[in-house]
């Protein structure tokens, strides 16, 4: 039954200035007043389980309960969740924002529990008599409303930036790690390259005939290639290979072995290869050729440590970019799995050495149109949430599956959990178990409203001490784009 509607029978009746006075919300009004509102309102009736008017529909009239119990319901997380229940005569709902002059919308739905009756008033008469009869009031209200309104605005962009700030410093102190090492292994390679000059002309000075110089630059291209296939060894294997090397070179007068043996079996060099360069230039040059050839082996080794420099500092720039979806179109197709990955190299910083990371991942969800720079925003305040609440030392899991038509995210931790008293709450603006100062409440109310509202999704909880889940559900095929 719409709002619109007389009740049972297609009956419609007036009140009196009289009968108005009897209600609390219009006692102190005057005569006039009351002459005025018994003019434009009607009285409504409602049959036993009847919709009165529903949650997020056009918010058209402004209703006071005559006579009958209601209830009060909010849509939270996918259901409906009863916030009130009574029979006091003169309670009132609805279009109880209209006078904002905002687009409205009713914010909860209600019920009739009982037969009902309402004194129902349309939207924009109840909106003139309180912009008319109440100026000062209105500016208040006004003031409140819009002023928590933009405060919200302001705190939530305040708290974007401080997360940005946050991950900024994480990715530059990920990014600083492989731009040192690269600059590390530069000045090193400078360093081998001019060894290998001053080596190579102790070895040409003419004391090798052009036949044992072609083997040894034979002999160079192998340790060249050996460098690329050398297979990683355990510590004692290391080590018993160290020794080995070790050996060999000062049983020959090599001075200093033991340093050119560690990079030799890095390369993965043997002594076997050692008895090739030895037969190619003769005990004489022995010495010369093979720091000549250690020289080699440590430039290649160098570039290789400056190639995974290079490789690392362009996997977080690209895991950067993916976050942030700065050169992608707001509303696009992805697969959650990138943006989920992204996030974490993001968070790779504020992951301590207590805290096992742990993705469990169903690689078969199809992607799904989002808006991939607002689910990274998300998946951050699920995530900084979940390692803020273990405190250092536990498990964070990060799990993908399907369930119907809906695609799932799931992010668990293993800290104290959520109180019972306060996990209605968790969702409200500005609700934060944090110090002052250090949390503004809004991280999960803007998660709340980037997967409710713009991606017709649903987050839903559960917590035991121990053992914390959020879910995230989005719909795999949704009816139409979200508005923007």
């Amino acid at each position: 039954m719409t709002s619109g509607d007389p009740g049972a029978g297609g009956q419609q009746r007036r009140l009196g200035a009289d009968d108005l006075r009897t209600l609390f919300l219009f006692e102190s009004l005057d005569e006039g007043q009351l002459n005025w509102l018994a003019d434009q309102g009607r009285v409504e009736r409602r049959n036993e389980g009847d919709l009165v008017y529903g949650e997020g529909d056009s918010a058209e009239c402004f209703f006071v309960l005559l006579d009958g119990t209601v209830r009060l319901c909010r849509t939270v997380h996918g259901d409906q969740v009863e916030i009130s229940r009574t029979a006091q005569r003169g309670v009132y709902g609805g279009a109880t924002q209209a006078y904002l002059g905002d687009d409205r919308q009713y914010r909860n739905s209600m019920w009739a529990l009982t037969d009902a009756e309402f004194f129902v008033l349309p939207a924009e008469q109840f909106a003139h008599a309180v912009r008319t009869w109440f100026p000062m009031a209105m500016h208040l209200l006004e003031g409140m409303f819009i002023g928590m309104r933009d405060t919200q605005t302001l705190i939530g962009e305040r708290e974007r930036l401080l997360a940005l700030g946050s991950l900024s410093a994480g990715l530059t102190h990920e990014l600083n790690n492989p731009a040192s090492a690269a600059v590390r292994a530069t000045t090193s390679l400078r360093e081998r390259i001019a060894g290998m000059r001053h080596k190579l002309a102790m070895i040409a000075d003419g004391r090798l005939d052009g036949r044992r110089l072609h083997a040894l630059v034979a002999l160079q291209e192998e340790a060249v290639e050996r460098v690329a296939k050398a297979p990683t060894l355990s510590p004692l294997a290391t080590s018993d290979a160290e020794d080995e090397l070790t050996d060999w070179l000062d049983d020959r007068g090599l001075t200093a072995g033991w340093e050119l043996a560690s990079t030799l079996v890095g390369g993965g060099l043997d002594v076997d290869w050692l008895e090739r360069v030895r037969v190619a230039v003769g005990e004489e040059d022995l010495e010369a050729a093979v720091r000549w050839l250690t020289y080699t082996v440590e430039t290649e080794l160098l570039m290789r440590e400056i190639a995974d420099a290079a490789i690392r500092i362009s996997t977080l720039v690209g895991a950067a970019k993916q976050y942030s979806q700065l050169d992608r179109a707001p509303y696009q197709v992805v697969d959650v799995h990138e943006l989920l990955d992204a996030t974490l190299v993001m968070f790779k910083a504020k992951i301590s050495a207590g805290v096992r990371l742990v993705r469990d991942y169903d690689r078969g969800l199809p992607p799904i149109p989002a808006y991939a720079a607002e689910l990274n925003q998300v998946w951050s305040n699920l995530i900084d949430n979940a390692l803020g609440a273990m405190g250092g030392d536990g498990v964070l899991t990060v799990r993908t599956l399907r369930q119907d038509d809906w695609l799932i995210v799931e992010v668990a931790d293993t800290g104290p959990g959520i109180p019972d008293e306060i996990r209605p709450r968790i969702f409200e603006p500005f609700f934060t178990t944090k110090p002052v100062g250090e949390g503004t409440g809004l991280g999960l109310d803007i998660s709340y409203r980037i997967v409710v509202n713009k991606h017709h999704g649903d987050i839903r909880v559960t917590s035991t001490p121990g053992s914390t889940l959020f879910r995230v559900l989005l719909p795999i095929s949704p009816p139409e784009p979200p508005a923007g």
